[in-house]
């Protein structure tokens, strides 16, 4: 029988349940839990003899209270901790959330990944937000930004439609890093915004001058489809896996292929993308099934 007492009892474990599962979102998943997540990927025409393992780090977001400085030297320390042979920052470096309650100045968490080290050296690219966030670059409507330089500063390189070549035991390869899809805001008389931005895929493999692999660094994986099969594998950031995902399904995905890159490894047309679900928070400071996270890659044949 249905009492007053029962339906009463319901609600109140409901209410308890639902502020036990809000509380895990916003406060200890985003800001306590850190994954490492591991692929192994064995591309077309990879070396044989190339074996190569990368830690990237994406989507920081630096600001308080989910993304302190402490926190980014933290994260920094535990990747080299892991020992991959190089490191890639994936970009997103800037906090940007309605509710942090203090900025983190672009030369606190870049002096926090200075003390990245790995055998190949650290590399970076710049997410959306390094743009958005710099008012300057925007109304010049042209870079360096502000993180740019201080990753510089630091002996960071960041690499905006440029590539470097490795070399890991007699065996080349090419990291080709991608300027940022979405650098800069565009608004009309209606106060609609448009994106235009700074990347030129077919300059950067242009630079690419011989026939080593190339890993591509594009924070926002929307670039994907048009990647041609040069390129044995493109990281990417910037999805945060939709900081909200059940069962391998984020119902708000930053991507205009939705769940397609939402996060993970996808092959398609034999080509490799691995997507990080990043560290950081944007705009809401939540993260459900879809935990911050070191991503550690095994690249051989």
């Amino acid at each position: 029988m249905l009492t007053r007492r029962r339906v009463l009892t319901g609600f109140g474990a409901a209410a308890t349940s639902a502020l036990a599962l809000g509380g895990y979102a916003f406060a200890l998943e985003p800001m306590w839990r850190l994954n490492i997540t591991r692929y192994r990927v064995k591309p077309p025409r990879w070396p044989s003899g190339l074996k190569l393992s990368i830690g990237v780090i994406a989507d920081i977001h630096a600001s308080e209270p989910v993304m302190p400085v402490g926190r980014v030297a933290a994260i920094a320390e535990r990747a080299m901790a892991l020992q991959p042979d190089v490191i890639v920052l994936l970009g997103d470096f800037a906090g940007h959330s309605r509710f942090q309650t203090k900025r983190v100045p672009p030369e606190a968490w870049s002096e926090a990944l200075s003390t990245l080290r790995a055998p190949l050296g650290v590399h970076a690219v710049l997410g959306n937000h390094d743009w958005w966030d710099d008012d300057l670059a925007q109304s010049l409507r042209h870079g360096p930004t502000v993180g740019h330089r201080v990753l510089e500063r630091v002996g960071i390189p960041v690499y905006e439609n440029d590539v470097v070549r490795l070399g890991k035991d007699g065996q080349a390869f090419w990291l080709a890093g991608l300027g940022d899809q979405l650098a800069f805001i565009d608004r009309n008389k209606r106060g609609f915004a448009r994106f235009r931005g700074v990347d030129d895929l077919k300059g950067t493999l242009a630079k690419v001058t011989d026939d080593a692999p190339v890993i591509l660094l594009a924070h926002e994986p929307d670039i994907f489809p048009v990647v041609p099969d040069r390129v044995a594998l493109t990281l990417s950031g910037h999805t945060h896996g939709g900081q909200v995902r059940v069962l391998g399904y984020s119902p708000i995905v930053p991507s205009r292929y939705g769940n397609r890159y939402a996060y993970g490894h996808v092959v398609e047309d034999n080509r490799h993308l691995i997507v990080s679900g990043g560290l950081g928070c944007s705009k809401l400071p939540v993260r459900f099934g879809v935990p911050p996270e070191i991503v550690m890659i095994d690249v051989s044949a």
